[in-house]
């Protein structure tokens, strides 16, 4: 493309963004999602979130991009005022009751455990009122793991400036790793790779990167990747935060045979209940992935509540087991819009639109 029909393109795109921006404001100002909201009422809501940032603006580099603290604050101002903020397992025996559950019910989860949780977005949960349910994979707590998806973040990192063609699963990489944002973008595709293969390859895909760009792993995750302490999640707890458990180590379990499966969810269980001395039913599945094997065995271990990361709201009736989440979106429009189950509506309208266009 020539170079001037690419910079049309380039403005046409920014255009057709700021035409959606103004559209979703014009909504918003309008009472259109104030009226979604009061619809659906009786749905429940369970909002999710990964990592927390201290400023204004957001930052790239944990286990998805992180929250800012301004952006949360205002977040949790518009949920307590708008929602009846719950602990989820409340949310989850609501829904569950024979009667039709309370409206505007609507409950927090944080995945990961990692540190910034704590130092960031606990304060502010305090200061708002807010319960939340926090997702911890118990080895990461204890300095035996680190989420697997850091590795990768933290070797393109590290790394000297180069470019490097490496095979994972059978699929070839191009990496080029010459300025921070090609850096993040070559993690982000070993990642993709990485989450189709079995647990074992993954690991020594992971070695394999590791050598090939000449940095070495550490056995404890560095401090930019690094978990929650056990006396962390104790006050937490103690303060309205339920911990539930994300595993032991946070493998795809879709991923892993029978006996690891179970380990990984039944000795989680066990390690938070030592620790915690408290009953523990919540349970997230990583990365969001369940089969019917995964639900069978989450449920024989003993869990009553599990989350995904399918996207929509909960009414009566629906698996406890299986239950969805709105994941936290950055500017006012577009968290109102998803919050109020007015997206989740606009994307039920595309799918039946493609459905037709084929039929």
């Amino acid at each position: 493309m020539a170079p001037r029909a690419s910079q049309q393109c380039r403005e046409r795109r920014g255009d057709g963004h700021l035409i959606k921006q103004a559209s979703l404001n014009l909504l918003r100002v309008s009472g259109a999602f104030d009226l979604m909201r009061l619809a659906r009422r009786r749905h429940a809501l369970i909002l999710t979130y990964h990592r927390f940032s201290p400023g204004g603006e957001g930052a790239n580099g944990g286990a998805a991009e992180k929250t800012p603290a301004k952006i949360f604050a205002a977040q949790l101002e518009y949920l307590t005022k708008h929602y009846n903020v719950v602990p989820l397992s409340r949310l989850a025996e609501s829904i569950g009751s024979r009667g039709q559950p309370p409206p505007r019910l609507a409950a927090i989860t944080i995945d990961d455990g990692y540190r910034d949780a704590y130092e960031i977005a606990y304060p502010l949960l305090r200061r708002f009122g807010a319960p939340a349910t926090l997702f911890v994979p118990s080895d990461f707590i204890d300095g035996r793991a680190w989420i697997w998806t850091d590795k990768a973040r933290f070797l393109t990192r590290r790394a000297v400036s180069q470019r490097l063609a490496i095979k994972i699963g059978g699929q070839e990489l191009r990496l080029d790793l010459d300025n921070p944002s090609s850096r993040r973008a070559a993690a982000e595709r070993v990642n993709a790779t990485l989450k189709r293969l079995p647990e074992e390859i993954k690991e020594e895909a992971i070695e394999r990167l590791a050598r090939a760009l000449g940095v070495a792993l550490p056995q404890k995750a560095p401090d930019e990747f690094g978990p929650i302490a056990w006396a962390e999640a104790r006050e937490m707890q103690a303060n309205g935060i339920e911990i539930g458990s994300h595993t032991l180590t946070h493998p795809i379990l879709t991923r892993v045979g029978d006996e690891r499966l179970r380990l990984e969810l039944q000795e989680s269980r066990s390690r938070l209940e030592e620790v915690l001395r408290r009953r523990i039913e919540q349970f997230c599945y990583p990365n969001g992935d369940y089969d019917e094997r995964v639900r069978s065995e989450v449920a024989r271990a003993g869990y009553s509540v599990a989350v995904t990361c399918a996207g929509g709201l909960n009414k009566r009736g629906d698996d406890p087991l299986a239950l969805r989440r709105i994941h936290a979106e950055r500017d006012n429009a577009h968290f109102a819009q998803s919050v109020s189950g007015f997206e989740e509506l606009k994307n039920r309208a595309r799918r039946w639109s493609r459905i037709e266009d084929r039929g």
